[in-house]
């Protein structure tokens, strides 16, 4: 899918040890008392630009004044419907998956397009548009949430290539395979 002058494709996510990306009520303030962006420096170095789901993005926003921010370059939020008051730092898409991928990639150069968001990840995925998924394992049991695939994404193949340890969150990497 990728080839050598321009970065991956990655699907980044932080999960809890029993599966889910988001708490009840699609909270994720719990991911920054475990982490935040300066955990793992190298991949915000690697990356040039971040393909965002809508839910993702909101959730995003209402935790911005209460965290660190996650710089990852440019942003574009994939939606059906864009928001009536628009973010001068985020560029709405209402394309398809692929062509949303396309516009995403042609920014980031030669770093690499961060996937956040559950259904734009699964979407990705489904579509054969991943390179890499990254999952930092964090030291916590949620119960219940997001899960980390949704229902009824079918069954990908993945290579781990890398697993490390920062206080008490994991980093694993896996090569998805085609």
């Amino acid at each position: 899918m990728t080839d050598a002058s321009t970065g991956k494709v990655v699907v980044n996510r932080a999960m809890s040890l029993d599966g889910f990306i988001a708490g009840p009520g699609h909270t994720m303030d719990w991911i920054f008392e475990h982490m935040t962006s300066a955990t793992f420096p190298e991949v915000m170095a690697a990356t040039g630009a971040m393909l965002i789901g809508r839910g993702t993005y909101e959730v995003g926003k209402r935790m911005s004044d209460e965290n660190t921010h996650y710089d990852g370059g440019a942003q574009f939020v994939l939606t059906h419907r864009p928001p009536d008051e628009q973010d001068p730092n985020v560029t709405f898409l209402t394309c398809d998956i692929e062509e949303a991928v396309a516009t995403a990639r042609r920014t980031a150069g030669d770093k690499n397009l961060e996937i956040l968001g559950a259904d734009v990840a699964a979407q990705c995925l489904q579509r054969g548009l991943v390179d890499e998924i990254l999952v930092y394992v964090l030291p916590v049991l949620l119960g219940n949430g997001v899960r980390f695939a949704p229902p009824g994404l079918d069954r990908i193949d993945l290579e781990p290539f890398s697993n490390v340890q920062s206080g008490g969150v994991t980093m694993l990497r896996f090569h998805v395979r085609r």
